[in-house]
């Protein structure tokens, strides 16, 4: 099989344990794309902070953000939304959660948490984009592009994901970036969904793309494209679940990389 078009995850796959693009992966993917196939990054990242890296790559591609809420064509110009509706927003913005969860949003432009958590910008070195601190009262009444919940101790994740799938059983994806990550998006957005749009404007078929991704929000992608590749770092459950995927090797050890130039190279 011919492919044309590669879909990347950003954390835990391309980028690596220093959460930036490796020298040897910026290389190998220039020279996969100047052979004339698609690279697009599928990130559950806000645009804002994502286009860094698509700029780093020197891509003239779709962006494809906040786990397929967002869309950006290669103008960087938004072409696909899909939020949250303000009456399921304003559940979520006033529901009573453990304080111990760092709480945040992506609304239009902006990052918004109600505490700092210096924590979380390591992983947004790169970009520089920063969280606004603000009450979630404020944003009541707007349509939210997408809820996360962050916390080490990942019991207090796993308790608030079956909280929120039993007072929420439609309108909303609930899913897991990493065990310590819970996100929220309106119901029937994945990054598969937007995927298929995207290729749809490209004329390629699903069957002609791999992709590569770490998490459980990478699941439906994985299991959808021609071929779906798992790190070795990734979720124990994503392995479970697509126990057919082949799991090559970690972020770390630059593994999309190797994958790609034993495909391509």
């Amino acid at each position: 099989m011919k492919y044309k078009a590669i879909i990347c995850d950003l954390d835990g796959t391309l980028l690596n344990e220093h959460h930036t693009i490796s020298e040897e992966t910026k290389e190998t993917i220039r020279k996969v794309v100047n052979s004339g196939v698609k690279f697009i990054i599928a990130t559950g990242r806000h645009h804002n902070d994502a286009i860094t890296f698509k700029d780093m790559l020197e891509l003239d591609s779709f962006l494809i953000t906040s786990n397929g809420a967002k869309v950006h064509d290669y103008n960087n110009k938004e072409i696909i939304s899909h939020n949250i509706p303000a009456h399921l927003s304003k559940e979520l913005l006033n529901y009573n959660y453990n304080e111990n969860l760092h709480k945040n949003v992506y609304l239009d432009e902006e990052w918004y948490a109600e505490k700092p958590l210096e924590e979380a910008l390591v992983f947004h070195k790169e970009s520089g984009f920063h969280h606004v601190i603000a009450p979630f009262q404020s944003l009541v009444g707007k349509e939210i592009t997408k809820f996360f919940f962050i916390c080490d101790d990942e019991e207090h994740i796993s308790e608030l994901e079956k909280k929120l799938r039993k007072q929420f059983h439609e309108g909303l994806n609930i899913t897991l970036s990493l065990g310590s990550c819970l996100e929220v998006m309106r119901e029937g957005v994945s990054k598969a969904s937007a995927i298929e749009e995207v290729l749809k404007a490209e004329g390629i078929d699903l069957k002609e793309t791999i992709a590569f991704g770490d998490g459980l929000n990478d699941l439906e992608m994985l299991s959808s494209v021609g071929k779906g590749f798992i790190m070795g770092n990734g979720s124990p459950r994503l392995k479970a679940l697509l126990p057919e995927n082949e799991v090559i090797k970690t972020n770390a050890e630059n593994g999309v990389a190797k994958k790609l130039q034993e495909i391509f190279l």
